[in-house]
């Protein structure tokens, strides 16, 4: 796959891509949909595994590693990827890659800058997922997370002036009750939790990132309307930033202890498979996206929940009672009737009540092209599967 920038220039293609151009109509189609059910795969893996990695990491016995080095060292190897496929996409010529930086990062300073906001917003959030996995079960928190949904939906309203059909606001009630419900069960002492976890900051910690998954993902989109820039150029860019920004939070929080343990204190083979996962699951996430439309996305979600509740009863003994499945439940059905398409009268008309409070930049589709896509956990041209890496897929007008 392949994702173009603003120039026409393509970024490193997937091993997974598919020129359908040259293919005959019955086999294209064929090939689309392998590429959906293999990126239905994906995000369900990336969606379950990373949630599920974290937690196993944070309740083995022994030495704890530092989670602002883990989110230090996600942040380095995704920027050092992205570096590298630069270079590949210049064809290995130092001279250009270095020209292409010089004026990508310092020359069009204004864009890179823009990108300190949501940069600051999502290491605090990246660190805010470490305090509520290790507080809550995995199933709890799969669950719990959804809310970003609700954030973001009620970020593009009041920012972008996006309207939501009153499918999508019943949706959006139906998972806030879901998640109440299912919290109601986790405050009821519903399932066995070991002493040293404290589900009131975990549910806060939840609740936070959410929150600025929302803010940042609304606010991204708001500010990169119309820019420039590659998939893997942006993702570099906020790879440094995330780099500066998680040292800067280690030594505020951390520091001390970094400093008299070691910055790689704790590190077992389970948390470098979280660094990895964090580092390139989501970047793998970013190559297949393209081909999953929002219901897919949303079916995603639902096979991670049911996916991670069932891991966690054989990996930590996770105990699934009635309230934990009726809110389950309902937060499945409210993710799946968010991610309906709506009419296109109704889609088109919010388009173009977007584009005219937004502002020039923003191209309004014409009533012959599909809607854009809704901004639900995707957070419109962010993507965060399942909501640690800071990933791009590709910015409109690049």
């Amino acid at each position: 796959m392949a994702a173009v920038g603003a120039g026409g220039s393509t970024a490193a293609a997937g091993p997974g891509a598919v020129s359908t151009g040259s293919l005959e109509p019955g086999t294209a189609s064929a090939a689309h949909r392998r590429l959906k059910y293999i990126s239905l795969a994906v995000l369900v893996v990336q969606n379950a595994s990373l949630i599920l990695s974290i937690r196993y990491a944070r309740t083995l016995p022994g030495d704890r590693f530092f989670a602002t080095t883990a989110v230090v060292m996600a942040e380095v190897l995704k920027g050092l990827t992205c570096l590298l496929l630069l270079f590949a996409q210049k064809r290995g010529n130092v001279k250009h890659l270095i020209l292409f930086l010089h004026e990508a990062v310092l020359v069009q300073y204004v864009d890179t800058l823009k990108l300190a906001v949501p940069s600051l917003i999502y290491t605090l959030q990246n660190n805010l997922q470490y305090v509520a996995i290790s507080n809550l079960p995995a199933a709890t928190f799969q669950v719990t997370y959804q809310l970003k949904i609700l954030t973001t939906a009620l970020f593009s309203v009041l920012m972008l002036n996006r309207s939501l059909s009153r499918l999508q606001w019943a949706s959006l009630l139906l998972l806030f009750t879901g998640v109440a419900i299912v919290q109601a069960q986790q405050a009821g002492g519903g399932s066995l939790r070991p002493l040293d976890q404290n589900p009131g900051a975990g549910l806060a910690a939840v609740v936070a990132s959410c929150l600025s998954s929302g803010f940042a993902g609304v606010y991204f989109e708001k500010i990169l309307k119309g820019s420039s820039g590659s998939v893997w150029l942006r993702n570099l860019q906020l790879g440094l930033f995330g780099t500066a920004l998680g040292l800067v939070g280690l030594w505020w929080a951390e520091g001390s202890a970094v400093a008299h343990r070691g910055f790689f204190f704790g590190y077992t083979p389970a948390v470098w498979g979280v660094v990895l996962n964090q580092a390139f699951g989501g970047l793998l996430v970013a190559v297949v996206v393209k081909y999953a439309d929002n219901i897919l996305k949303g079916f995603a979600t639902s096979l991670s929940i049911v996916l991670s509740t069932v891991a966690s009863i054989r990996l930590f003994g996770f105990h699934l009672d009635p309230l934990f499945a009726l809110g389950a439940g309902l937060v499945i059905g409210a993710v799946y009737l968010y991610s309906l398409p709506r009419s296109p009268v109704k889609a088109i008309a919010s388009t173009a009540a977007s584009a005219a409070a937004s502002g020039p930049c923003i191209h309004q589709q014409p009533p012959g092209q599909p809607p854009p896509p809704q901004l639900s956990s995707h957070r419109g041209d962010l993507i965060t599967e399942p909501f640690l890496p800071k990933l791009l897929t590709k910015v409109k007008g690049s």
